[in-house]
């Protein structure tokens, strides 16, 4: 790590702790020529998720573009933001862990509604019309009745 103060390029680490839950590292360090203190901060790198449209093109994932679908779909219901932004959390968390990074857009689609059918399930079946398109009512009551079985 090279000192801010004298540009020399070794230092040595005085202390190290955890900040913002565990995602990054504060060291306080010492530089081996002028002996002057600095922070630096080590954070883990996460390389872009692509996700693949219906349409076939591709964007970076966006984490506020699937929160904006998650408040429409939990409008007026008994949920949380705070809930909403941990389901997002655990989806990102899957998405990083795959191998794959590129990932289409149906399967983000599954790992919403898999989430949100523990947490609300009318907000379960406002996101799965959306996002399944249903054309008809019977499609509609065809996903009721399915969430209905697996109770």
């Amino acid at each position: 790590m090279k000192c801010p103060y004298c540009s020399f390029e070794e230092s040595k680490v005085i202390d190290s702790r955890p900040t913002d839950e565990g995602e990054r590292i504060r060291r306080r360090r010492e530089c081996l020529s002028c002996q002057k203190r600095f922070t630096t901060y080590e954070i883990i790198e996460s390389l872009p998720i692509i996700v693949i449209k219906k349409d076939k093109s591709r964007e970076v994932f966006n984490r506020d573009k699937l929160l904006n679908g998650l408040l429409r779909a939990c409008e007026k219901r008994p949920v949380s933001l705070e809930k909403l932004e941990n389901m997002i959390d655990d989806i990102e968390v899957v998405l990083q862990n795959s191998l794959d990074r590129e990932v289409s857009s149906d399967k983000i689609g599954e790992l919403v509604m898999d989430k949100l059918k523990d947490v609300d399930e009318v907000a379960y079946v406002r996101f799965a019309s959306v996002y399944r398109q249903f054309k008809d009512i019977g499609t509609f009551m065809s996903e009721l009745n399915k969430l209905l079985n697996t109770k």
